[in-house]
């Protein structure tokens, strides 16, 4: 089988790996569409995301779907040929946090694709690819692009669960890349009155507003937009910052009311906090991590047709174009979501 496997910058090789055969309680996926993240972008681009950093060649990839393709002993619940989205979230379920509930926190987490232990976590960017049963959802008729869309929503729809309450509520969303969008899809599915959302892109902000955002403000063309909604001492009720830019955050951060609340989402490296602002106003400043529980959730609402991703997916390119497909993702004004079609 073939796998897209990262050795350093801008170094993205296709090469041959070894098909391997499910174990009690795992699914071998003969895998369909694999979409491609920032995070996955991070290691094209600079060889590495935060403080992971490449130290040995990497598979890439954890937003993926397939079809099942043979099912190990103990497996319930899924049948060969079904198609499913797989979770890249692959708790221990043993450590302290995983116990407490916080399965987002593992201290053993393996997450497909992730430089951050070595040796790395190997992506679930290859024509087939074992996992767990656990980490299978089934995806009915959703289509294989829909089903790969899983694992961003999940990271949308935690963020919402963190931001708590938001029924009628006005947000603002800062950042409207793949992510942001979807957290504007999760926030207008969980009752948000007004939802406002800032990029530089004037493309991305196409898809805010075709998504669920009331407001779609160009940052680039209108600096001083957000400053209506900093009035007296602010009138958001909850800033969702999806960019992980400090200038953003401090440009946002003063139209949010006293005692409102702040969801830290965007990761871009360390970000200086204004708090000051944060503690005289009392905002509640609360970090969103991963997911765990909302995959399923998430592959749930697109099943019920409560949530519509497809008009993120904007392009689909086959597995020998790989390396022109994620120029491609990196292109905000060209690109939302770009996927790959190991078919």
């Amino acid at each position: 089988m073939s796998a897209i496997v990262i050795h350093a910058a801008k170094d993205l090789r296709i090469e041959k790996r070894e098909a391997g055969e499910p174990g009690p309680g795992e699914v071998r996926v003969r895998t369909a569409i694999g979409g491609i993240c920032g995070s996955d972008l991070h290691y094209y681009n600079d060889g590495g995301l935060g403080t992971a950093h490449l130290r040995e060649p990497m598979v890439l990839g954890h937003e993926v779907s397939g079809r099942a393709d043979k099912l190990g002993a103990g497996v319930s619940g899924l049948r060969e040929g079904d198609l499913i989205a797989v979770s890249p979230s692959r708790p221990c379920r043993a450590c302290g946090y995983c116990l407490r509930g916080l399965l987002n926190h593992c201290e053993n987490m393996r997450f497909y694709g992730s430089a951050m232990p070595f040796p790395h976590i190997q992506g679930a960017f290859s024509q087939s690819l074992v996992t767990g049963a656990a980490q299978c959802a089934p995806a009915g008729d959703l289509t294989p692009g829909e089903a790969a869309m899983a694992e961003p929503l999940a990271v949308g729809l935690h963020a919402v669960r963190r931001a708590g309450d938001l029924l009628g509520k006005r947000i603002l969303v800062t950042g409207c890349g793949p992510i942001g969008a979807l957290a504007i899809l999760a926030a207008r599915r969980a009752g948000a009155g007004e939802i406002i959302a800032t990029d530089l892109s004037g493309y991305a902000l196409d898809f805010a507003k075709h998504v669920g955002a009331d407001v779609a403000i160009n940052m680039a063309e209108e600096p001083e937009a957000l400053e209506a909604y900093a009035a007296g001492k602010g009138t958001i009720d909850t800033l969702i910052e999806c960019s992980g830019a400090t200038t953003v955050l401090a440009q946002a951060l003063p139209c949010l009311r006293p005692r409102g609340v702040l969801v830290q989402l965007g990761l871009g490296g360390e970000m200086p906090v204004p708090m000051m602002t944060i503690t005289a106003k009392e905002i509640e400043l609360r970090g969103s991590f991963r997911f765990h529980e909302e995959f399923h959730t998430g592959i749930d609402l697109m099943r019920k047709g409560l949530i519509d991703v497809t008009p993120l997916i904007t392009d689909t390119k086959p597995l020998a174009e790989a390396c022109e497909a994620f120029e491609l993702a990196g292109n905000r004004n060209q690109a939302m979501k770009v996927q790959l079609n190991f078919a």
